[in-house]
C-alpha cells in the first residue's frame, strides 16, 4: 500500500508541476496551519461544571449515541485517540464550562489553576490552547441575557467572569508559547417583538469595553467577537448581530468571529473575509456545516469549506486567520466526528494550496476569463488525493478510512463500557 501511494504521489507531483505547482511547497505550507478542533464535540457541550445540566442559550445536541465524555479526563483520552487519526498541525478550543476542578467553581470565579491540567496535556502533545468564556447554561443567563442584561448584577457577573477568561487564555498563550484567542458569544436576544433594540447594545457595547480595558500581551492573548443572525428563543432579535460585532471589531481592533452558520442560510463565510480583513486586524473562523441554518453538523468536503480553504490561501491570511471548527453531533461516534471534520478541513486546505492561483490571478488581470474559468475546473480532477495520502504518511496517520477501525477498537474497549 505505501509503495502505491509513493508511487501516485510521484506521479501527482509531475501533474501538479505541468501547472506551475510546487506540490513539496504546499505540502509544507499545510504543515504550518493549525485547525484548533473544539472539546465540545466530545460531550455534547455539557461540560464539567454540572454533567447533567440543561443546555440553554440556543444550544441543542441532538441524539445519544454511547461514549459521551464525562469527565476532563476521558475528554483528554477521545482526544487523543482522534488526533492520532489527524495529520498535521493541530489545536484545542476550550469552553470555561470544561474547567478541571476538584471543587466546584462558579464562573466568575474560575482561575488559571482549574486549566492546569489541560495546559500540562498540551504541552505533551506540543499544541497550543484557544478559549472561549461560557455564557449559557447557567441559572444567571435563564432569562436570555448575560452581557447586555438589565440588571447591573448579573451584567457583572458575566463581565467579571470574561475577565477571568482572558486572564486564564493569557495563561495559555504565555505557558504554549502561542497566542490563545479567546471568542465572546453570548445568547442574548428576545423571542418576539422587541420595542427597545437600542439599550441591550448600550449595555453589551459598555460590557465589552470594560471586559478588554486590561490590556493584555498580543504574544499571549488575542480578543475576538462572535455574531449571530438568530437563535432559539431569540427569533426576533439578537443583541450581538453582524452588524453590531463588525463595528466593535473595526472600532476597537479586536478579532471578528465569522461562524458559517450564523448568517442568513443563502450567505456565505468565505465572501466576507476578504471585506472584513479591510478593517480588522484578525479573523477567526468557526467552520461547521449549516445543514438548517445554524445546526452544526460535521464539516464535509462540501463546496462552501473549499471556499473558506481556497480564500485563506489565495489571499495568504495565514498569520491573520485562525481556523477553527464548531460542530456537536451525539448521533454518531464522537470521535469519529472529529476526524471526518477535521480531516476534511486539512483536505480543503491542501486543495487550495495546490491551486495554480498565480497563473489564475495573471489570466484574471490579462482579462482572459475564458481560461481562467477552463483552468479552475480542470484543476479539479488533478489528483490531489495522492498528495494527500502522502501527506498521511508522513504524518504517521491512517491515508484512507482505514481510521475507522481503530476509532472501532476504541469504542469497543472503553466507549461502550461507559
Amino acid at each position: 500500500m505505501t509503495r502505491l501511494i509513493e508511487q501516485a504521489f510521484d506521479l501527482a507531483k509531475q501533474r501538479f508541476a505541468a501547472i506551475g505547482v510546487d506540490v513539496e511547497a504546499a505540502m509544507q505550507q499545510l504543515d504550518t496551519l493549525p485547525v484548533s478542533m473544539h472539546c465540545w464535540q466530545g460531550d455534547d457541550v455539557r461540560g464539567f461544571e454540572n454533567p447533567q445540566g440543561t443546555l440553554t442559550g440556543g444550544i441543542q445536541a441532538t441524539g445519544n449515541y454511547p461514549g459521551r465524555a464525562r469527565s476532563a479526563e476521558e475528554l483528554r483520552a477521545d482526544l487523543d485517540m482522534a488526533m492520532s487519526l489527524i495529520p498535521g498541525a493541530k489545536r484545542l478550543n476550550l469552553h470555561a464550562i470544561y474547567l478541571d476542578s476538584d471543587e466546584p467553581v462558579d464562573r466568575d470565579a474560575i482561575k488559571p489553576e482549574h486549566f492546569s491540567r489541560w495546559v500540562s496535556w498540551a504541552k505533551q502533545h506540543q499544541i497550543g490552547l484557544d478559549f472561549n468564556p461560557t455564557c449559557f447554561s447557567h441559572p444567571l443567563s435563564a432569562d436570555g441575557f448575560t452581557l447586555a442584561h438589565a440588571d447591573d448584577a448579573i451584567r457583572q457577573f458575566w463581565i467579571d467572569h470574561c475577565k477571568a477568561s482572558r486572564k486564564i487564555s493569557a495563561y495559555f498563550g504565555e505557558q504554549l508559547g502561542t497566542p490563545s484567542v479567546m471568542n465572546i458569544w453570548v445568547p442574548d436576544g428576545m423571542k418576539d417583538l422587541t420595542v427597545d433594540r437600542m439599550a441591550p447594545r448600550q449595555r453589551l457595547l459598555a460590557a465589552l469595553d470594560e471586559i478588554i480595558s486590561e490590556k493584555l500581551n498580543p504574544q499571549h492573548h488575542i480578543d475576538a467577537v462572535e455574531s449571530k443572525l438568530f437563535g432559539i428563543g431569540a427569533e426576533s432579535y439578537t443583541v450581538g448581530s453582524n452588524e453590531f460585532y463588525f463595528g466593535y471589531a473595526t472600532s476597537r481592533q479586536t478579532a471578528l468571529t465569522l461562524d458559517a452558520g450564523h448568517f442568513h442560510p443563502t450567505e456565505t463565510i468565505s465572501d466576507k473575509i476578504s471585506t472584513a480583513m479591510l478593517y480588522v486586524p484578525r479573523l477567526l473562523l468557526h467552520v461547521s456545516r449549516p445543514v438548517r441554518w445554524d445546526s452544526d453538523h460535521v464539516v464535509i468536503l462540501d463546496d462552501e469549506t473549499q471556499a473558506i480553504a481556497s480564500e485563506i490561501v489565495r489571499q495568504q491570511l495565514f498569520d491573520k486567520v485562525h481556523i477553527g471548527l464548531d460542530f456537536f453531533d451525539a448521533s454518531i461516534n464522537r470521535i469519529a466526528a472529529w476526524v471526518i471534520g477535521t480531516r476534511n478541513a486539512k483536505k480543503a486546505l491542501l486543495r487550495a494550496l495546490l491551486e495554480p492561483t498565480a497563473q489564475l490571478r495573471q489570466l484574471e488581470v490579462q482579462g482572459d476569463f475564458t481560461s481562467r474559468l477552463a483552468l479552475l475546473e480542470e484543476q479539479k480532477s488533478l489528483p490531489w488525493q495522492a498528495v494527500w495520502e502522502a501527506w498521511c504518511l508522513r504524518h504517521d496517520v491512517p491515508a484512507d478510512a482505514s481510521w475507522l477501525t481503530k476509532v472501532r477498537d476504541y469504542e469497543q474497549q472503553i466507549l461502550s463500557q461507559r
